[in-house]
Protein backbone atom coordinates (compact mmCIF):
# COMPACT_ATOMS: atom_id res chain seq x y z
CA UNK A 1 0.00 0.00 0.00
CA UNK A 2 1.11 3.52 -0.73
CA UNK A 3 2.31 5.37 2.34
CA UNK A 4 0.08 8.23 3.43
CA UNK A 5 1.44 11.66 4.22
CA UNK A 6 -0.11 14.75 5.74
CA UNK A 7 -0.02 18.05 3.94
CA UNK A 8 -1.67 21.42 4.52
CA UNK A 9 -3.50 23.09 1.64
CA UNK A 10 -4.60 26.72 1.46
CA UNK A 11 -8.35 27.15 0.97
CA UNK A 12 -7.83 30.40 -0.91
CA UNK A 13 -5.10 29.67 -3.46
CA UNK A 14 -4.56 25.90 -3.21
CA UNK A 15 -0.92 26.19 -2.15
CA UNK A 16 0.52 23.24 -0.22
CA UNK A 17 3.02 23.04 2.60
CA UNK A 18 4.26 20.10 4.71
CA UNK A 19 3.81 22.04 7.98
CA UNK A 20 0.97 24.08 9.36
CA UNK A 21 1.34 27.84 9.62
CA UNK A 22 -0.98 30.63 10.60
CA UNK A 23 -0.49 32.37 7.26
CA UNK A 24 -0.24 30.99 3.74
CA UNK A 25 3.18 31.66 2.24
CA UNK A 26 1.78 31.89 -1.31
CA UNK A 27 -1.19 34.25 -1.05
CA UNK A 28 -0.79 35.65 2.48
CA UNK A 29 -4.23 34.55 3.73
CA UNK A 30 -4.54 33.99 7.47
CA UNK A 31 -5.90 30.76 9.01
CA UNK A 32 -6.52 29.26 5.56
CA UNK A 33 -4.40 26.09 5.82
CA UNK A 34 -6.37 22.86 6.22
CA UNK A 35 -4.95 19.42 6.88
CA UNK A 36 -5.26 16.77 4.17
CA UNK A 37 -4.19 13.15 3.96
CA UNK A 38 -2.61 12.38 0.62
CA UNK A 39 -1.29 9.09 -0.68
CA UNK A 40 2.19 8.87 -2.13
CA UNK A 41 2.43 9.45 -5.85
CA UNK A 42 1.93 6.31 -7.85
CA UNK A 43 2.44 5.68 -11.56
CA UNK A 44 -0.52 6.73 -13.68
CA UNK A 45 -2.17 3.85 -15.44
CA UNK A 46 -2.89 3.80 -19.15
CA UNK A 47 -6.61 3.60 -18.37
CA UNK A 48 -6.42 6.88 -16.52
CA UNK A 49 -4.51 8.49 -19.38
CA UNK A 50 -7.03 7.29 -21.93
CA UNK A 51 -9.88 8.51 -19.73
CA UNK A 52 -8.36 12.00 -19.59
CA UNK A 53 -7.80 11.91 -23.32
CA UNK A 54 -11.46 11.07 -23.91
CA UNK A 55 -12.46 14.08 -21.78
CA UNK A 56 -10.32 16.31 -24.01
CA UNK A 57 -12.09 15.01 -27.10
CA UNK A 58 -8.96 13.50 -28.72
CA UNK A 59 -8.42 16.79 -30.53
CA UNK A 60 -4.92 17.48 -31.86
CA UNK A 61 -3.61 21.02 -31.73
CA UNK A 62 -3.40 22.69 -35.12
CA UNK A 63 -1.82 26.06 -35.78
CA UNK A 64 -4.05 28.38 -37.81
CA UNK A 65 -3.75 32.01 -38.74
CA UNK A 66 -6.29 34.48 -37.47
CA UNK A 67 -7.68 35.03 -40.98
CA UNK A 68 -8.34 31.30 -41.42
CA UNK A 69 -10.35 30.96 -38.21
CA UNK A 70 -14.06 31.37 -38.90
CA UNK A 71 -16.15 33.20 -36.35
CA UNK A 72 -19.42 31.44 -35.67
CA UNK A 73 -22.22 32.90 -33.62
CA UNK A 74 -22.42 31.02 -30.33
CA UNK A 75 -25.68 29.21 -29.78
CA UNK A 76 -27.57 30.64 -26.80
CA UNK A 77 -30.51 29.15 -24.96
CA UNK A 78 -32.86 31.41 -23.06
CA UNK A 79 -33.57 30.25 -19.53
CA UNK A 80 -37.11 31.58 -19.40
CA UNK A 81 -36.09 34.08 -16.70
CA UNK A 82 -35.36 37.46 -18.37
CA UNK A 83 -33.33 38.78 -15.43
CA UNK A 84 -31.09 35.71 -15.47
CA UNK A 85 -30.65 35.99 -19.23
CA UNK A 86 -29.67 39.64 -18.82
CA UNK A 87 -26.89 38.78 -16.36
CA UNK A 88 -25.66 35.91 -18.56
CA UNK A 89 -25.41 38.22 -21.55
CA UNK A 90 -28.46 36.89 -23.41
CA UNK A 91 -28.69 33.28 -22.25
CA UNK A 92 -26.62 30.14 -21.75
CA UNK A 93 -23.90 29.55 -24.34
CA UNK A 94 -23.27 26.04 -25.68
CA UNK A 95 -20.31 24.37 -23.96
CA UNK A 96 -19.86 27.16 -21.40
CA UNK A 97 -19.34 26.65 -17.67
CA UNK A 98 -21.16 28.92 -15.20
CA UNK A 99 -20.31 29.14 -11.51
CA UNK A 100 -22.94 30.64 -9.19
CA UNK A 101 -22.29 31.29 -5.50
CA UNK A 102 -24.27 32.71 -2.62
CA UNK A 103 -25.04 32.46 1.07
CA UNK A 104 -26.88 29.37 2.39
CA UNK A 105 -30.63 29.65 1.93
CA UNK A 106 -30.41 32.61 -0.44
CA UNK A 107 -32.22 30.71 -3.22
CA UNK A 108 -29.54 29.28 -5.54
CA UNK A 109 -31.19 25.87 -5.86
CA UNK A 110 -34.62 27.44 -6.28
CA UNK A 111 -33.38 29.72 -9.05
CA UNK A 112 -31.70 26.91 -10.99
CA UNK A 113 -34.61 24.51 -10.54
CA UNK A 114 -36.96 27.15 -11.96
CA UNK A 115 -34.60 27.90 -14.83
CA UNK A 116 -34.14 24.25 -15.77
CA UNK A 117 -37.90 23.63 -15.56
CA UNK A 118 -38.64 26.63 -17.79
CA UNK A 119 -36.05 25.53 -20.34
CA UNK A 120 -37.42 21.98 -20.45
CA UNK A 121 -40.99 23.27 -20.75
CA UNK A 122 -40.65 26.12 -23.23
CA UNK A 123 -37.37 25.72 -25.14
CA UNK A 124 -37.38 21.96 -25.56
CA UNK A 125 -33.94 21.68 -23.95
CA UNK A 126 -33.08 18.45 -22.12
CA UNK A 127 -31.49 19.47 -18.81
CA UNK A 128 -30.01 17.23 -16.12
CA UNK A 129 -30.12 18.38 -12.50
CA UNK A 130 -27.47 16.63 -10.38
CA UNK A 131 -27.79 17.09 -6.62
CA UNK A 132 -25.10 16.13 -4.16
CA UNK A 133 -26.72 17.71 -1.10
CA UNK A 134 -30.39 16.80 -1.40
CA UNK A 135 -32.21 13.58 -2.14
CA UNK A 136 -34.56 13.24 -5.08
CA UNK A 137 -37.52 13.32 -2.70
CA UNK A 138 -36.42 16.69 -1.32
CA UNK A 139 -36.13 18.09 -4.82
CA UNK A 140 -39.62 16.76 -5.54
CA UNK A 141 -40.99 18.59 -2.50
CA UNK A 142 -39.44 21.85 -3.68
CA UNK A 143 -40.84 21.31 -7.18
CA UNK A 144 -44.32 20.78 -5.72
CA UNK A 145 -44.01 24.00 -3.75
CA UNK A 146 -43.02 25.80 -6.94
CA UNK A 147 -45.78 24.01 -8.91
CA UNK A 148 -43.23 22.42 -11.25
CA UNK A 149 -43.83 18.76 -10.46
CA UNK A 150 -45.11 17.93 -13.97
CA UNK A 151 -42.13 19.38 -15.87
CA UNK A 152 -40.01 16.84 -17.86
CA UNK A 153 -36.78 17.35 -15.90
CA UNK A 154 -34.20 14.60 -15.30
CA UNK A 155 -32.79 14.33 -11.77
CA UNK A 156 -29.72 12.56 -10.43
CA UNK A 157 -28.43 12.24 -6.87
CA UNK A 158 -24.69 11.68 -7.22
CA UNK A 159 -21.39 12.98 -5.79
CA UNK A 160 -18.93 10.89 -7.85
CA UNK A 161 -17.43 12.98 -10.66
CA UNK A 162 -16.61 10.00 -12.91
CA UNK A 163 -20.13 8.64 -12.51
CA UNK A 164 -21.62 12.04 -13.36
CA UNK A 165 -19.61 12.16 -16.59
CA UNK A 166 -20.55 8.59 -17.49
CA UNK A 167 -24.25 9.28 -16.95
CA UNK A 168 -24.08 12.49 -18.96
CA UNK A 169 -22.44 10.65 -21.87
CA UNK A 170 -25.40 8.26 -21.96
CA UNK A 171 -28.21 10.82 -21.55
CA UNK A 172 -26.50 13.58 -23.58
CA UNK A 173 -28.14 16.52 -21.76
CA UNK A 174 -27.80 19.97 -23.27
CA UNK A 175 -27.62 21.68 -19.86
CA UNK A 176 -26.26 20.10 -16.68
CA UNK A 177 -26.49 21.53 -13.14
CA UNK A 178 -24.13 20.38 -10.36
CA UNK A 179 -25.43 21.32 -6.90
CA UNK A 180 -22.91 21.75 -5.41
CA UNK A 181 -19.27 21.43 -6.52
CA UNK A 182 -18.07 21.20 -2.88
CA UNK A 183 -19.82 17.83 -2.50
CA UNK A 184 -18.24 16.24 -5.60
CA UNK A 185 -15.20 13.97 -5.34
CA UNK A 186 -13.02 12.12 -7.81
CA UNK A 187 -11.43 8.71 -7.45
CA UNK A 188 -8.08 10.10 -8.60
CA UNK A 189 -7.59 11.58 -5.11
CA UNK A 190 -8.04 10.08 -1.65
CA UNK A 191 -8.83 13.30 0.22
CA UNK A 192 -12.31 14.08 1.52
CA UNK A 193 -14.92 15.93 -0.60
CA UNK A 194 -14.81 19.69 -0.20
CA UNK A 195 -11.05 19.94 0.17
CA UNK A 196 -9.07 22.21 -2.11
CA UNK A 197 -7.63 19.37 -4.18
CA UNK A 198 -10.98 17.61 -4.62
CA UNK A 199 -12.80 20.77 -5.67
CA UNK A 200 -10.07 21.66 -8.14
CA UNK A 201 -9.78 18.21 -9.75
CA UNK A 202 -13.53 17.52 -9.81
CA UNK A 203 -14.23 20.87 -11.43
CA UNK A 204 -11.45 20.26 -13.96
CA UNK A 205 -13.04 16.99 -15.05
CA UNK A 206 -16.47 18.57 -15.42
CA UNK A 207 -15.05 21.53 -17.35
CA UNK A 208 -13.20 19.20 -19.75
CA UNK A 209 -16.37 17.23 -20.35
CA UNK A 210 -18.38 20.41 -21.02
CA UNK A 211 -15.85 21.72 -23.53
CA UNK A 212 -15.51 18.43 -25.38
CA UNK A 213 -19.20 17.52 -25.50
CA UNK A 214 -20.79 20.97 -25.89
CA UNK A 215 -22.87 20.52 -22.74
CA UNK A 216 -23.56 23.71 -20.82
CA UNK A 217 -22.44 23.20 -17.22
CA UNK A 218 -23.73 25.16 -14.22
CA UNK A 219 -21.83 24.69 -10.97
CA UNK A 220 -23.19 25.81 -7.60
CA UNK A 221 -20.54 26.92 -5.11
CA UNK A 222 -20.58 27.59 -1.39
CA UNK A 223 -19.26 30.90 -0.09
CA UNK A 224 -17.01 31.71 2.85
CA UNK A 225 -17.72 34.08 5.72
CA UNK A 226 -16.04 36.84 3.69
CA UNK A 227 -18.50 36.28 0.81
CA UNK A 228 -16.05 34.67 -1.64
CA UNK A 229 -16.68 31.31 -3.27
CA UNK A 230 -15.17 28.55 -1.15
CA UNK A 231 -12.35 26.46 -2.56
CA UNK A 232 -9.28 27.33 -4.60
CA UNK A 233 -9.17 30.65 -6.40
CA UNK A 234 -8.30 28.79 -9.59
CA UNK A 235 -11.92 27.57 -9.66
CA UNK A 236 -13.09 31.00 -10.82
CA UNK A 237 -10.39 31.04 -13.52
CA UNK A 238 -11.46 27.66 -14.91
CA UNK A 239 -15.07 28.65 -15.61
CA UNK A 240 -16.45 31.08 -18.20
CA UNK A 241 -18.93 32.96 -16.02
CA UNK A 242 -19.01 33.70 -12.29
CA UNK A 243 -22.28 34.88 -10.74
CA UNK A 244 -22.97 35.96 -7.16
CA UNK A 245 -26.47 35.66 -5.72
CA UNK A 246 -26.73 38.32 -3.03
CA UNK A 247 -29.34 39.56 -0.61
CA UNK A 248 -30.50 39.46 2.96
CA UNK A 249 -32.45 36.32 3.85
CA UNK A 250 -34.70 38.43 6.07
CA UNK A 251 -35.97 40.38 3.03
CA UNK A 252 -37.60 39.07 -0.12
CA UNK A 253 -35.36 40.78 -2.65
CA UNK A 254 -32.37 39.06 -4.26
CA UNK A 255 -29.69 40.48 -6.55
CA UNK A 256 -27.80 38.41 -9.11
CA UNK A 257 -24.49 39.99 -10.11
CA UNK A 258 -21.92 38.92 -12.70
CA UNK A 259 -18.25 39.38 -11.75
CA UNK A 260 -16.84 37.45 -14.71
CA UNK A 261 -18.43 36.74 -18.08
CA UNK A 262 -16.62 35.75 -21.25
CA UNK A 263 -19.83 36.09 -23.26
CA UNK A 264 -21.27 39.34 -21.94
CA UNK A 265 -20.86 42.38 -19.71
CA UNK A 266 -19.54 41.87 -16.18
CA UNK A 267 -21.51 44.70 -14.59
CA UNK A 268 -25.01 43.46 -15.35
CA UNK A 269 -27.48 43.15 -12.49
CA UNK A 270 -30.59 41.01 -12.10
CA UNK A 271 -33.21 41.62 -9.43
CA UNK A 272 -35.57 38.95 -8.11
CA UNK A 273 -38.25 38.82 -5.47
CA UNK A 274 -38.74 35.69 -3.35
CA UNK A 275 -42.39 34.63 -3.19
CA UNK A 276 -44.31 31.52 -2.13
CA UNK A 277 -44.05 30.23 -5.69
CA UNK A 278 -40.32 30.84 -6.00
CA UNK A 279 -38.33 33.70 -7.48
CA UNK A 280 -40.07 36.31 -9.60
CA UNK A 281 -38.29 38.79 -11.83
CA UNK A 282 -38.38 42.48 -10.96
CA UNK A 283 -38.43 44.25 -14.31
CA UNK A 284 -38.41 47.75 -12.78
CA UNK A 285 -36.00 47.73 -9.80
CA UNK A 286 -36.14 51.51 -9.44
CA UNK A 287 -39.76 51.31 -8.30
CA UNK A 288 -38.71 49.02 -5.42
CA UNK A 289 -35.63 50.92 -4.32
CA UNK A 290 -37.60 54.20 -4.33
CA UNK A 291 -40.49 53.00 -2.16
CA UNK A 292 -40.27 56.00 0.16
CA UNK A 293 -42.97 57.44 2.36
CA UNK A 294 -44.91 60.61 1.61
CA UNK A 295 -43.02 62.71 4.16
CA UNK A 296 -39.88 64.56 3.09
CA UNK A 297 -37.05 63.87 5.57
CA UNK A 298 -33.52 65.15 5.92
CA UNK A 299 -30.64 62.89 4.88
CA UNK A 300 -32.39 61.21 1.94
CA UNK A 301 -31.22 61.71 -1.66
CA UNK A 302 -32.07 59.83 -4.85
CA UNK A 303 -29.35 59.14 -7.41
CA UNK A 304 -29.10 57.27 -10.70
CA UNK A 305 -26.51 54.52 -11.06
CA UNK A 306 -25.76 52.47 -14.14
CA UNK A 307 -25.69 48.70 -13.83
CA UNK A 308 -24.74 47.12 -17.10
CA UNK A 309 -27.05 48.22 -19.88
CA UNK A 310 -29.68 50.03 -17.84
CA UNK A 311 -29.83 52.94 -15.38
CA UNK A 312 -31.31 52.35 -11.95
CA UNK A 313 -32.59 54.82 -9.37
CA UNK A 314 -31.57 54.17 -5.76
CA UNK A 315 -31.97 56.08 -2.52
CA UNK A 316 -28.94 57.07 -0.47
CA UNK A 317 -29.54 57.79 3.22
CA UNK A 318 -27.17 59.57 5.59
CA UNK A 319 -27.25 60.10 9.35
CA UNK A 320 -24.84 62.64 10.87
CA UNK A 321 -24.85 62.91 14.66
CA UNK A 322 -22.63 64.27 17.41
CA UNK A 323 -19.91 61.80 18.33
CA UNK A 324 -19.63 60.69 21.94
CA UNK A 325 -16.08 59.39 21.46
CA UNK A 326 -12.84 61.05 20.44
CA UNK A 327 -12.60 59.10 17.18
CA UNK A 328 -15.87 59.59 15.24
CA UNK A 329 -17.24 56.55 13.42
CA UNK A 330 -17.58 56.20 9.65
CA UNK A 331 -20.00 53.39 8.84
CA UNK A 332 -21.22 52.68 5.32
CA UNK A 333 -23.52 49.96 3.99
CA UNK A 334 -23.43 49.62 0.21
CA UNK A 335 -20.52 52.06 -0.18
CA UNK A 336 -16.80 51.54 0.24
CA UNK A 337 -15.78 52.93 3.63
CA UNK A 338 -12.49 54.31 2.31
CA UNK A 339 -14.33 56.26 -0.37
CA UNK A 340 -16.65 57.70 2.26
CA UNK A 341 -13.65 58.96 4.24
CA UNK A 342 -12.22 60.51 1.06
CA UNK A 343 -15.50 62.26 0.21
CA UNK A 344 -15.76 63.72 3.71
CA UNK A 345 -12.22 65.09 3.36
CA UNK A 346 -13.18 66.71 0.03
CA UNK A 347 -16.28 68.19 1.66
CA UNK A 348 -14.10 69.78 4.34
CA UNK A 349 -11.32 70.98 2.06
CA UNK A 350 -13.35 72.34 -0.87
CA UNK A 351 -16.77 72.87 0.70
CA UNK A 352 -15.76 74.33 4.04
CA UNK A 353 -17.98 71.87 5.94
CA UNK A 354 -16.38 69.65 8.56
CA UNK A 355 -17.63 66.43 10.12
CA UNK A 356 -14.56 65.80 12.28
CA UNK A 357 -16.66 65.72 15.47
CA UNK A 358 -19.62 63.87 13.92
CA UNK A 359 -20.49 60.21 13.44
CA UNK A 360 -21.41 59.60 9.80
CA UNK A 361 -23.57 56.64 8.74
CA UNK A 362 -24.36 55.90 5.08
CA UNK A 363 -26.89 53.35 3.84
CA UNK A 364 -27.94 52.46 0.28
CA UNK A 365 -31.56 51.33 0.41
CA UNK A 366 -32.45 47.88 -0.91
CA UNK A 367 -29.08 46.21 -0.40
CA UNK A 368 -27.59 47.74 -3.56
CA UNK A 369 -23.82 48.18 -3.64
CA UNK A 370 -22.49 51.36 -5.25
CA UNK A 371 -19.67 50.06 -7.44
CA UNK A 372 -19.32 53.23 -9.53
CA UNK A 373 -18.32 56.80 -8.72
CA UNK A 374 -21.45 58.45 -10.13
CA UNK A 375 -23.08 58.54 -6.69
CA UNK A 376 -20.35 60.68 -5.05
CA UNK A 377 -22.28 63.94 -5.27
CA UNK A 378 -25.45 62.27 -3.97
CA UNK A 379 -23.58 60.88 -0.93
CA UNK A 380 -22.20 64.32 -0.03
CA UNK A 381 -25.63 65.88 -0.56
CA UNK A 382 -27.19 63.36 1.83
CA UNK A 383 -24.47 64.06 4.42
CA UNK A 384 -25.02 67.82 4.09
CA UNK A 385 -28.80 67.40 4.35
CA UNK A 386 -28.53 65.39 7.56
CA UNK A 387 -25.89 67.70 9.05
CA UNK A 388 -28.00 70.82 8.44
CA UNK A 389 -31.24 68.94 9.18
CA UNK A 390 -32.69 70.29 5.95
CA UNK A 391 -34.67 68.01 3.68
CA UNK A 392 -33.95 67.81 -0.05
CA UNK A 393 -36.87 68.06 -2.45
CA UNK A 394 -38.40 64.71 -3.35
CA UNK A 395 -38.43 65.52 -7.06
CA UNK A 396 -34.67 66.25 -7.20
CA UNK A 397 -32.18 63.79 -8.66
CA UNK A 398 -28.41 64.15 -8.09
CA UNK A 399 -25.45 62.36 -9.64
CA UNK A 400 -21.83 63.07 -10.51
CA UNK A 401 -18.29 62.05 -9.60
CA UNK A 402 -16.43 64.30 -7.16
CA UNK A 403 -12.69 64.71 -7.75
CA UNK A 404 -10.02 65.37 -5.17
CA UNK A 405 -9.81 68.99 -6.26
CA UNK A 406 -13.55 69.49 -5.76
CA UNK A 407 -14.51 69.40 -9.45
CA UNK A 408 -17.66 67.57 -10.51
CA UNK A 409 -16.63 65.11 -13.18
CA UNK A 410 -18.99 63.57 -15.76
CA UNK A 411 -20.20 59.98 -15.67
CA UNK A 412 -21.09 57.52 -18.40
CA UNK A 413 -24.59 57.69 -19.88
CA UNK A 414 -25.55 60.99 -18.28
CA UNK A 415 -28.37 61.86 -20.67
CA UNK A 416 -29.84 58.38 -20.37
CA UNK A 417 -29.83 58.70 -16.57
CA UNK A 418 -31.65 62.02 -16.75
CA UNK A 419 -34.27 60.60 -19.12
CA UNK A 420 -34.89 57.64 -16.83
CA UNK A 421 -35.31 59.98 -13.84
CA UNK A 422 -37.81 62.06 -15.80
CA UNK A 423 -39.86 58.91 -16.54
CA UNK A 424 -40.13 58.30 -12.79
CA UNK A 425 -41.54 61.77 -12.13
CA UNK A 426 -38.45 63.75 -11.09
CA UNK A 427 -38.69 67.45 -11.99
CA UNK A 428 -35.19 68.75 -11.14
CA UNK A 429 -31.65 67.38 -11.50
CA UNK A 430 -28.18 68.47 -10.40
CA UNK A 431 -25.66 66.97 -12.81
CA UNK A 432 -22.09 67.61 -14.01
CA UNK A 433 -21.76 70.28 -16.68
CA UNK A 434 -20.38 67.78 -19.19
CA UNK A 435 -23.48 65.57 -18.73
CA UNK A 436 -25.99 68.37 -19.38
CA UNK A 437 -28.08 67.40 -22.44
CA UNK A 438 -27.77 69.53 -25.54
CA UNK A 439 -31.52 69.51 -26.05
CA UNK A 440 -33.98 70.05 -23.18
CA UNK A 441 -35.59 66.91 -21.78
CA UNK A 442 -39.32 67.28 -21.33
CA UNK A 443 -40.55 67.41 -17.74
CA UNK A 444 -37.23 67.95 -15.95
CA UNK A 445 -35.14 71.05 -15.24
CA UNK A 446 -31.35 70.64 -15.34
CA UNK A 447 -28.86 72.46 -13.13
CA UNK A 448 -25.29 71.86 -14.33
CA UNK A 449 -22.44 72.33 -11.84
CA UNK A 450 -18.67 72.29 -12.27
CA UNK A 451 -17.47 72.47 -8.66
CA UNK A 452 -18.58 71.15 -5.30
CA UNK A 453 -19.16 74.68 -4.02
CA UNK A 454 -21.76 75.25 -6.75
CA UNK A 455 -23.65 72.12 -5.73
CA UNK A 456 -23.60 73.15 -2.05
CA UNK A 457 -24.90 76.60 -2.98
CA UNK A 458 -27.72 75.03 -5.02
CA UNK A 459 -28.82 72.88 -2.06
CA UNK A 460 -29.16 75.83 0.34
Amino acid sequence: MAKEKRIYSCKECGGQTPQWAGRCGDCGAWNSLAEEIQAATSPISEATISRHASYAGEQKGQVQSLAEVTSEQAVRWTTGLPELDRVLGGGLVTGSVVLIGGDPGIGKSTLLLQAMAMMAKTSGVSPLYVSGEESLQQIRLRAERLQLENVPLDLLAETHAEQMVATAKKLRPQVMVIDSIQTVFTELLQSAPGTVAQVRESAAQLVRFAKSSGTTMILVGHVTKQGAIAGPRVLEHMVDTVLYFEGDSSTRFRILRAVKNRFGAVNELGVFGMTELGLKEVSNPSAIFLSRGDETLAGSVVTVIREGSRPMLVEVQALVDDSAIGNPRRVSVGLDQNRLAMLLAILHRHGGITCSDQDVFINVVGGVKLSETGADLAVLSAVLSSLKNKAIARDLIIFGEVGLTGEIRPVQGGEERISDAAKHGFKHAIVPTANAPRKPIKGIKILAVQHLSEAIEALK
